[in-house]
Formats: structure tokens, C-alpha cells, sequence
């Protein structure tokens, strides 16, 4: 009768046993909890592999241009981009807000400007400037990527903008009834392009772009906006119509209202030289 009684008490235990395990069961809120965070982190992962892989291959693209960067030795290694154009202009030469410059190239990348110069502190303009103050903000050794808005949409708009926002000493902006999809300016060099995955687009910013070695005139300038002079996110429209009789010629020696600004280191005066003519660079 023990023995009896033993094996049903020990029949109980086990019976009771088995039913706490199965009343705890598996742990599925658990398991679905894991599998949630795992899934998110993954959805995070991947958010950002896609939204920084612009910022990598630009990256990479300056890199690979990284050759091009300005020296003692080579002063502006641009000359060793195909298809540059250079030209020799005046610097320091002012005109009024009200008055404009018939320059003699389109987009213009050197000659008389607006005495305030465009915010160009990698700032990408949704609509097109006046084009008097872009080109003091080349007089800085700003790099001005302008692009036919025509032509350039899409992937191939962003894959320019990832090139200029935030960079410093560059700026862009669209500029209608440009002759090429593209077309790069610093002070007295410009590039036109067909393509915006073109390799000297990095080329030409590494070389130019605030080069030290006196390229464009005013070495240490300012790319701030002035305060009440230039508003970035208001600035002065472009004007796509024909200059009149009116308009500044390229040896116009400038505005006297206009002359003098601001930014300017006084141990770095601008160099002046002779107006010529645009030859390309081989």
C-alpha cells in the first residue's frame, strides 16, 4: 500500500510539473518583440546606407580628384583639366545695385560686379541670381556651378548640390538659356560639362576653390552674407533679358557710389590686370 501510495503522489508531482510547463508556453510576445527591434534596426540600416551614399560618393569622387589640389609647385592645377577656359580681368570693379555689366560671356566669370557679393558659403540657390553679385563672390574664390534647369533635373541636379551644400567658397544656382547643361565658374576660369558625372566638375573645385596662390583677386575674403545688403534666401532676381545702351562695359572702371567694401583684408589688396580675351587651357 505504500509503494501504491508513493507511485500515485509521485504521479501527482510529475502531473503538476507538466502543467506548470504548459502554462508557461512559448514565449511568443517575446520572440515578436526581438524580431520587431531586429526588423527596425535593419529598416535604420539600410535608411541610412541609402541616405548617405550620396555623401560616399562624392567622397570618393574628391578623392580621386584630389591630385588637382593647388601647390608652391603647381599654382593652378586647372591648367590641366581639358576643356578650361581662362581669361585675365580687372579686379575690384563696382557697379551700383540699380546698374548692370554687358559681360562678355555667358554665364560671365570675371569683370565689373555688384559692390555686394552673393552668399556663397555652399549654398544652393533654388532660383537664379542676379548675376552682378555672383561674380564678386568669384572675386573671393568662390567656385559657381550654374546649370540649364532645362536640363539638368533629377539625380543629376542632386549629384550637383552634393557637391556645393555646405561646402564653403561655393555656391549654385540655375541659369536659364545656359548653351550647355552645365557650366562651372571661379574668378577667370570656366568649364562647360554635358554631364554631371563628369570627373572635372571635382577637378576643377579642387583646383580653384579658395586656391591660395592668388588666382582670383581678393585671397581671404569674405563668403558671408552682408547683412542687409544680400539676403540668401531672397536674393536679387536674375534678369535673362539683353543688357541695354545703359549697361557697364567690361573696361568700365566702376560706380564711384560703389567703390569700397566689406570683407576685404587690408594686408590683402586686389590685383589689378588688363582686361583680355577668354583662351582655353590645353
Amino acid at each position: 500500500m505504500a509503494n501504491g501510495t508513493t507511485r500515485k503522489k509521485g504521479s501527482a508531482v510529475k502531473a503538476a510539473r507538466g502543467s506548470v510547463v504548459s502554462k508557461k508556453g512559448t514565449p511568443w510576445g517575446t520572440i515578436i518583440a526581438v524580431v520587431a527591434i531586429v526588423a527596425l534596426l535593419g529598416a535604420v540600416i539600410t535608411y541610412y546606407m541609402v541616405k548617405s551614399a550620396p555623401k560616399r560618393e562624392q567622397a570618393d569622387r574628391e578623392a580621386a580628384a584630389a591630385s588637382f589640389a593647388p601647390s608652391a609647385q603647381e599654382p593652378d592645377p586647372s591648367k590641366r583639366i581639358p576643356g578650361v577656359v581662362t581669361a585675365t580681368y580687372t579686379g575690384s570693379v563696382h557697379v551700383l545695385p540699380t546698374e548692370r555689366v554687358a559681360y562678355d560671356k555667358t554665364p560671365p566669370f570675371g569683370g565689373p560686379h555688384d559692390q555686394t557679393w552673393a552668399t556663397c558659403t555652399g549654398i544652393v540657390y533654388p532660383t537664379a541670381v542676379r548675376t552682378e553679385n555672383m561674380v564678386h563672390a568669384l572675386e573671393h574664390g568662390t567656385v559657381w556651378i550654374a546649370y540649364n534647369p532645362q536640363q539638368v533635373t533629377g539625380d543629376a541636379l542632386n549629384l550637383l548640390s552634393v557637391r556645393v551644400k555646405d561646402k564653403p567658397y561655393t555656391m549654385m544656382s540655375p541659369y536659364p538659356g545656359l548653351d550647355k547643361p552645365i557650366s562651372l565658374q571661379s574668378w577667370g576660369h570656366q568649364l562647360k560639362l554635358d554631364d554631371a558625372n563628369d570627373a572635372r566638375i571635382d577637378e576643377f573645385i579642387a583646383a580653384l576653390r579658395a586656391n591660395p596662390n592668388g588666382v582670383y583677386p581678393e585671397v581671404g575674403a569674405s563668403c558671408d552674407a552682408v547683412p542687409g545688403q544680400f539676403d540668401p534666401d531672397n536674393p536679387p532676381p536674375f534678369d535673362a533679358s539683353k543688357p541695354g545702351p545703359d549697361a557697364k562695359p567690361m573696361d568700365y572702371k566702376g560706380s564711384t557710389a560703389a567703390q569700397g567694401e566689406q570683407g576685404m583684408p587690408a594686408s590683402q589688396p586686389p590685383a589689378s590686370s588688363a582686361p583680355a580675351s577668354p583662351t582655353p587651357t590645353k
